[in-house]
């Protein structure tokens, strides 16, 4: 894949991922609207592709459709896309001083279904896929616990449960789990004695005290339509990749759901706005936050047209040699992001469960950045475009 189509492939990959983030960001999404939010695009994306490298026929082309492919039949360039991904975006870099970065597939597959040897070439050449035969039909408890065991060994103990208990059971025939993990330390880390109690305007006019941290050091900061940017650098390691992350703060304080629209229904919104050098600041407060959040995705995903997987019409026959139909029955996500004055830990994990079917540059006069109100937050490899986690603060003082 060219370096031109590798960037064409990942700006339509953030297409998908700002449209879920806005489709989680929304009033009327329950789970996102109740609180502080966050989740992985990129491990939701890689897991769903990887179902894609299975499916056949409409249902292949509705999830290449839906993740971004371009046009029917192109799932090819989705699993090129993984592979470079893989390959180039989630290595660690933490032996030469970079952030640590873990990423892995997992594929469980009951005893009773062998693997399509075409799907087990891609899983495991491509995603570089661990493939697990277990026993669903009697044991479908311990499978999900050795799942879950396998998520928690790679987020570091974040996240230590991505199967719900009963979620799956003896009709479950695959897993397909996907994890990330992610700890980066700011090229200038925050100090520590200047962080300060302070009002922050909760979405219902009310407000709380948390804890700000602040600085006096120039920052990267965009200020345009109605809208300021923060970019807080990671530290690099001996390669070319520069990881980030961006506080997209609304100048009004009831702005958050509107914010998050417009990055989904204007592809260029988010490249437009990213700051392009450092301004003197004024007043600069960020608060630290925690998140906790995890969600079953697969309303979000009929959402976003994906209706054909999860249907008695759906066609996943590349995936294992079995007359029997099968269909996604769930897609679980979670993600931890925690972010402090040394730098952030975030880690995600998705398992999907297949059962029988039953900016311009800124003047350089000080610019005040007091994130004070609810905002949208990315963790970015500003390289190559991947967004690896993103989500929104309604409350820093919620942990969930």
């Amino acid at each position: 894949m060219a370096t031109t189509d590798i960037r064409l492939s990942i700006a339509r990959q953030t297409r998908f991922a700002l449209r879920l983030a806005s489709a989680i960001s929304s009033p009327s999404n329950a789970d996102g609207a109740a609180g502080n939010a966050a989740f992985s695009p990129l491990s939701l994306h890689v897991a769903l592709s990887l179902v894609a490298a299975g499916a056949g026929g409409a249902t292949r082309d509705q999830l290449a459709a839906a993740l971004g492919a371009e046009g029917p039949g192109e799932a090819e360039s989705l699993h090129e896309l993984a592979q470079r991904v893989v390959q180039l975006v989630v290595a660690d870099a933490s032996v030469e001083g970079g952030p640590r970065v873990a990423f892995a597939n997992g594929v469980f597959v009951d005893t009773s279904l062998p693997l399509k040897p075409s799907f087990k070439e891609v899983a495991v050449g491509k995603y570089k896929a661990d493939t697990n035969s277990v026993d669903f039909q009697t044991k479908a408890a311990e499978v999900a616990g050795e799942v879950n065991t396998w998520v928690e060994k790679l987020t570091a103990g974040l996240i230590k449960e991505i199967l719900p208990q009963g979620s799956v059971d003896s009709s479950t025939r695959l897993v397909l789990g996907n994890a990330l993990y992610f700890k980066g330390a700011w090229t200038e880390e925050f100090d520590a004695s200047k962080t300060k109690e302070g009002e922050f305007h909760l979405l219902d006019g009310s407000s709380v005290q948390a804890p700000f941290m602040s600085s006096t050091d120039e920052q990267y900061i965009s200020s345009l339509d109605n809208l300021k940017v923060l970019k807080l650098p990671y530290r690099q390691g001996g390669d070319l990749r520069r990881f980030s992350m961006y506080i997209l703060l609304p100048d009004a304080h009831d702005g958050l759901w509107n914010l998050a629209e417009r990055l989904s229904s204007e592809p260029e919104f988010l490249e437009k706005h990213i700051p392009t050098g450092k301004v003197p600041v004024g007043q600069f407060k960020l608060p630290k936050f925690k998140i906790s959040f995890g969600f079953e995705a697969s309303n979000l995903l009929k959402g976003l047209g994906l209706h054909l997987p999860f249907s008695t019409e759906a066609d996943l026959s590349e995936m294992v040699d079995s007359e029997q139909k099968l269909c996604i029955s769930s897609v679980f996500h979670k993600s931890f992001v925690e972010v402090n004055e040394e730098g952030t830990e975030a880690a995600a994990a998705t398992a999907v469960t297949i059962m029988l079917m039953s900016l311009p540059l800124d003047p350089p006069m000080k610019m005040d950045f007091v994130a004070d109100h609810p905002f949208l937050f990315m963790i970015r490899e500003d390289l190559t475009g991947v967004v690896l986690f993103i989500g929104h603060v309604l409350n820093p003082l919620l942990a969930a």
